[in-house]
């Protein structure tokens, strides 16, 4: 069964850095767009996560969305079936469990990022607490 699982997460101060890494089984990601999708503390039962980031099938157009723009990347190792998120300049509201995804879409319009997850469960995620 086709799984993906999140790792890296971890307690840093307000500033400081983490990088998140996403290994798939059963998944080839060079096949799929990717996306990180993350879900703010107390919201575990109202609602899906919410996309903040994502990279084309073909690994050559990264979008975010504003509120991580200049401080996130996104990347891939294909060789690895790895996906990374490298956050920089982290903030207490970046506070929450983080999730990788393969996508359905992935694309901006008037609203902003808009991102759709083709999987049919999430992983186990990775929690980042981001400390003030």
């Amino acid at each position: 069964q086709a799984q993906v699982t999140e790792s890296g997460g971890g307690t840093v101060q307000a500033g400081g850095s983490l990088t998140l890494t996403c290994t798939g089984t059963g998944w080839r990601f060079a096949d799929h767009a990717m996306g990180w999708f993350r879900r703010l503390p107390g919201k575990e039962f109202e609602e899906d996560p919410e996309g903040i980031t994502c990279l084309s099938v073909r690994g050559d157009v990264a979008l975010y969305r504003e509120y991580v723009k200049g401080r996130f990347r996104i990347s891939r190792n294909v060789l690895a079936n790895t996906v990374t998120l490298q956050m920089d300049n982290l903030k207490p509201e970046d506070t929450a469990m983080y999730y990788c995804a393969t996508l359905g879409s992935c694309f901006t319009d008037y609203r902003g990022l808009r991102m759709a997850s083709k999987m049919s469960n999430w992983g186990p995620g990775t929690l980042v607490t981001v400390s003030s």
